[in-house]
């Protein structure tokens, strides 16, 4: 037997078709693996540092994403003013801060686009 007529007989008998619904569990399986490993540790990502931005409050010793340090003196509902010397205070977007002083980051790189 020829190369040809090798592959010609491992295909499927003429009278037998797959069903579509065979055909699409490859694609389902993708789309599943997609969502489990990407979509939902971003939406969960998301969600923590949503309720991070929420729980703010003044006093709170935080640190920006570009990493300035100071104490929050006001917050508002888009953005919060932070003390970062004597006399001296800066207001920034609320989405700018990045974690609490001396503790792991919340917003990381990949959170912020």
């Amino acid at each position: 037997m020829n190369g040809l007529g090798l592959i010609l007989a491992m295909g499927a008998p003429p009278g037998q078709q797959l069903s579509p619904l065979i055909q699409l569990v490859p694609f389902a399986l993708v789309l599943a693996i997609f969502y489990f490993i990407i979509l939902l540790p971003m939406k969960r990502q998301k969600k923590k540092v949503q309720q991070f931005l929420d729980g703010l409050k003044v006093g709170d010793r935080v640190v920006t994403t570009s990493g300035i340090y100071g104490s929050l003196t006001k917050v508002n509902e888009q953005s919060v003013r932070l003390q970062i010397a004597d006399k001296v205070q800066i207001e920034v977007a609320r989405a700018s801060i990045g974690g609490y002083q001396g503790q792991e980051p919340v917003v990381t790189e990949s959170a912020q686009g």
